[in-house]
């Protein structure tokens, strides 16, 4: 999102039947809150993915990324350091600082909140919706990333090596 921040006009009920679902680089990803309904200021993911799932490493310009793992567990890799992240585990992850993550686990749900809003854009347009709640078949093979990166950087994200392996 690149408009301001506006203040919100009231409160927000999202319900899930009005909440999108698309199918993004590999994971089922539900936007519970985006950036129209909280006037720019947020935007709030819920993620499904499997073992293998991973971000390419990548850094955003204009939020600040923000991962709160509800079920399984990922590697989180922060500037140069790597952690694990299991059920409970918040990585705030500021804008401009080297990051990614990859699925370790089985499968593994996690919320991600972007501030303010607007990457749910990217997904959006780099995902494809869909009406069932379930992962994707497994891709084929890695996304094509100059294509990811020249999509990626329309939205202030710029992408600097492919994602992690598990």
């Amino acid at each position: 999102m690149t408009g301001l921040i506006t203040p919100m006009p009231g409160s927000v009920i999202s319900s899930p039947d009005t909440q999108a679902a698309i199918w993004f680089l590999g994971a089922l990803s539900q936007v519970r809150l985006s950036g129209e309904q909280t006037g720019g200021a947020f935007s709030l993911a819920d993620t499904l993915a499997r073992r293998g799932n991973a971000s390419p490493v990548h850094v955003h310009d204009r939020d600040d990324e923000t991962f709160f793992v509800l079920d399984g567990e990922l590697r989180v890799f922060a500037g140069e350091d790597d952690y694990t992240a299991g059920p409970g585990t918040v990585a705030v992850l500021p804008r401009r600082l080297r990051h990614a993550y990859v699925v370790t686990s089985a499968t593994a749900r996690f919320l991600v909140l972007h501030a303010p809003a607007g990457f749910e854009q990217f997904a959006a347009e780099v995902g494809q919706p869909t009406q069932t709640l379930t992962l994707p078949p497994p891709p084929a093979g890695p996304p094509d990333l100059a294509a990811l990166a020249q999509t990626a950087a329309r939205h202030g994200i710029t992408i600097l090596a492919p994602p992690p392996q598990p």
